[in-house]
């Protein structure tokens, strides 16, 4: 929140916001700034985790162009297609329930974050599937291959990277999801109002990096 926002506020919303200042603080913009700063450093990490292994993948899809290609057509682009739109409209409505808080539709902003947290839920189902299909059929990484119909070199290396990657993602949707039914539970306790809402904003921005992730694993995995 600008100062000009802050100056902006009621006298009721200020001093709810002056009571969320931390001791260790001069002031709640500073602290906003430096929690801000600390979330989009974090992302950074996170930005980094996932680009070398988009590098990882890149290499060896050079090496085992074919193989990946094969290994490729065997997953389910439905699937796939389903838990893309799934994230993106998590990505929607997440960011309206962040505008809902920052407004004061409390109410709203909970059923928004209701059903952001229910996509979530939605995507590991659908990706559960995926998975149990993978198990069944022999897709599986490393030494444990033993799917019959690709045998070419590089095939335990692509679903090594698809379980890798997609087991990684799916790692951050639970502790995204977590996040924001923490954020869901204070909101609904009143905890949240136009002077003082920037973990529903935190809470949000690491949402969205989970859907970013997913969208360029998308391609990548299922698409190229």
């Amino acid at each position: 929140m600008s100062s000009s926002d802050a100056h902006a506020l009621s006298p009721a919303h200020e001093a709810d916001r002056q009571r969320h200042l931390a001791h260790h603080f001069d002031t709640m913009d500073t602290q906003e700034y430096a929690v801000r700063l600390a979330m989009w450093l974090f992302l950074g990490t996170e930005v980094l985790l996932f680009a070398g292994l988009f590098l990882g993948y890149t290499v060896y899809r050079h090496f085992y162009h074919e193989t990946f290609h094969e290994a490729s057509r065997t997953l389910s682009i439905v699937l796939g297609t389903t838990n893309t739109i799934v994230l993106i409209t998590s990505s929607l409505t997440v960011a309206l329930a962040y505008w809902a808080v920052k407004t004061g539709k409390n109410g709203l902003g909970a059923f928004l974050l209701v059903v952001t947290i229910l996509c979530a839920c939605g995507f590991l189902v659908i990706k559960g599937f995926e998975y149990h299909h993978k198990f069944e059929e022999g897709m599986l990484p490393g030494q444990f291959y033993h799917y019959a119909e690709i045998t070419g070199p590089g095939a335990n290396l692509y679903f090594t990277i698809y379980f890798l990657t997609t087991g990684l993602h799916a790692f951050h949707v639970i502790v995204g999801m977590s996040v924001l039914i923490w954020v869901l539970a204070r909101l609904l306790k009143g905890h949240f109002s136009p002077g003082y809402y920037y973990p529903v904003e935190l809470g949000a921005l690491y949402w969205h990096l989970v859907d970013l992730v997913w969208i360029f694993l998308f391609p990548l995995l299922y698409l190229i």
